[in-house]
């Protein structure tokens, strides 16, 4: 690891989820928003950036090699 070159660069975590529309639906539900919907990663998979009820942001991530 890396010191931070910019002090308000923040932590994205990544999660493994089954369905990006499940989770990002989740998500939402519970309070959360979706600042970046579904995205194709062309090779590797789909992502969504979120934030939860407290300004956190995370990435969920599908793996699929057929991606677009």
């Amino acid at each position: 690891m890396m010191k931070r070159r910019d002090p308000q660069q923040k932590i994205n975590n990544y999660i493994g989820v089954s369905s990006i529309d499940e989770y990002s639906s989740k998500t939402e539900k519970l309070g959360g928003k979706v600042l970046v919907p579904k995205m194709a990663v062309p090779g590797h998979g789909y992502m969504a950036v979120c934030m939860d009820t407290e300004g956190n942001t995370f990435s969920l991530w599908k793996s699929d090699s057929n991606a677009k």
